[in-house]
């Protein structure tokens, strides 16, 4: 345990979260999980972003919900996090998972929020359009500090956006701590024994790039036959729905094509860590083959790194700096052949090999979950002390009002009987056998005369109430003003 002093008990964490499937869902439950593992006595919950209508089965750590595209949500999202005294909030932060232009929905919680806000960013723009930079500069305003998991996004973040470098920590995106093993250990659990495995995993969609892998299979297996391609992961949830399984499709008809099918192994599933722990224990080499360099962020690239894997990767940003000083290899844009050639190379070198192996999970230990919980922990308590500054403090932020909702008398009614209004219900069911009490029933008078006040007798007639007369005969005498409204029990 570390010797940190710990000055930050309450936190909560906003992104999207598992069970839903993505990326940012992953590390939101991967780093809240960490930190409450790590600082027991510390209070971790989430706040999941919905981007469905249908409820997902969240665990317990998620205590609200903040529906993607309903502004109100976020409003009502920050009433809650203020209302628990939420004493620092990390905010996961990618431009496709809020609502809005460019993902302004996020700032009118930001806005709303007495607490220090930590900004994680899993990407960080090069060329950003003027909504995006808006948005950018805002978070700036908004957030004591900002997390990148890379140094080029420190860099971007200080050229492009002017962000002072005081304010960013740089904190290496987290790994599961596994051992430095032999891959033959968990090759008959995956009925791959006495193959060697190449590897890619994670949510399949085309900008992966998969069938440049494909397509580099019978170059290497020209020269090594025993090599196996398995592609490990369900379509993005995005994609299957607008397209279905075309490009999963697509990649199947290719590796027919090129008569490779019985060497190309797809698990259309998206695994638990334990088994995901087997997949990554049993390849020889993982291979990122993505089309997009201004990737500044890659957990799969983070995990296969931090397990001592050798890398043969596009030469995206994140790659580019995680691989550099012999820990993969790098290869071309689009570029099967390079692919195959790299993959040959390398599988030629087997001491080569083993000590690129050893190089990468050695540099990975400062990367494990528990490593990754205690800085996060240490740039929470640095915001803590930031927000103490006047530019920071809740006193100056612009006031803000909000409408009040419109009020509903359905239950108020069905609590009340000719008597007056039932002390207790069961759900939504007056308790007849606990009857009444004399303070509730002296609230709700009290409320139907201010309701009377806000409305004005013609809003509130009535007619629309159960009883025609006052339950006590000088009710009109000692009430004259309120007479035939003022009864809740009505």
């Amino acid at each position: 345990m570390t010797t940190h002093r710990i000055r930050t008990k309450n936190l909560s964490f906003i992104g999207s979260h598992v069970p839903r499937r993505c990326g940012i869902a992953t590390f939101t439950s991967d780093i809240c999980m960490a930190v409450a593992t790590e600082y027991p006595e510390t209070k971790c919950i989430v706040g999941a972003v919905n981007d469905r209508r249908e409820v997902y089965h969240y665990p317990e750590r998620v205590r609200f919900v903040i529906e993607e595209q309903e502004v109100a949500s976020y409003l009502r999202a920050g009433e809650f996090l203020n209302i628990n005294n939420v004493e620092v909030l990390s905010v996961q932060h990618e431009f496709g998972i809020y609502g809005g232009p460019a993902g302004s929905h996020l700032l009118e919680l930001l806005r709303s929020v007495r607490m220090p806000i930590v900004t994680t960013l899993h990407t960080v723009l090069q060329d950003p359009d003027s909504q995006q930079r808006a948005v950018m500069l805002e978070l700036d305003r908004l957030s004591s500090r900002f997390i990148v998991m890379a140094e080029r996004g420190r860099t971007m973040l200080e050229s492009v956006y002017q962000v002072a470098p005081e304010k960013i920590d740089l904190i290496p995106h987290g790994v599961i701590d596994m051992p430095f093993m032999d891959s033959n250990f968990f090759k008959e659990e995956l009925g791959v024994e006495g193959k060697t495995v190449m590897l890619t995993f994670g949510l399949l969609s085309p900008n992966k790039g998969i069938e440049h892998g494909i397509a580099a299979m019978p170059a290497i297996l020209e020269q090594h036959p025993d090599v196996v391609y398995v592609v490990l992961g369900a379509t993005h949830p995005n994609l299957l729905a607008a397209e279905g399984e075309r490009y999963r499709n697509k990649l199947e008809r290719l590796a027919a094509k090129l008569g490779v099918s019985e060497q190309v192994i797809f698990h259309n599933r998206f695994v638990a860590i334990e088994e995901l722990k087997a997949f990554i224990g049993g390849a020889d080499l993982y291979l990122t083959p993505y089309l997009n360099e201004a990737q500044i962020t890659s957990g799969t690239l983070a995990y296969t790194f931090g397990a001592g894997k050798v890398i043969i990767s596009t030469a995206y940003w994140h790659a580019k700096e995680m691989l550099a000083g012999d820990c993969g290899l790098l290869v071309p844009f689009a570029d099967h052949k390079a692919i195959s050639s790299s993959v040959n190379e390398i599988l030629s070198q087997p001491t080569r090999m083993t000590k690129m192996r050893k190089r990468a999970w050695k540099q990975g230990r400062a990367m494990i979950w528990p490593e990754v919980a205690r800085r996060y922990m240490q740039s929470f308590d640095r915001a803590r002390v930031a927000a103490s500054a006047p530019s920071l403090s809740w006193e100056n932020r612009p006031a803000r009002k909000f409408p009040a909702p419109e009020i509903k008398l359905d239950h108020l009614f069905t609590m009340s009987d000719h008597t007056g209004i039932f002390q207790h219900a069961i759900y939504n069911l007056p308790n007849y056998e606990e009857a009444y009490c004399t303070d509730d029933n002296a609230r709700a008078f009290i409320f139907t005369i201010v309701l009377q006040e806000l409305r004005g007798q013609s809003c509130f007639p009535l007619a629309r109430l159960r009883c025609q007369d006052p339950p006590i005969p000088e009710f009109h005498e000692l009430f004259p003003g309120v007479a035939g409204v003022a009864w809740v029990g009505g």
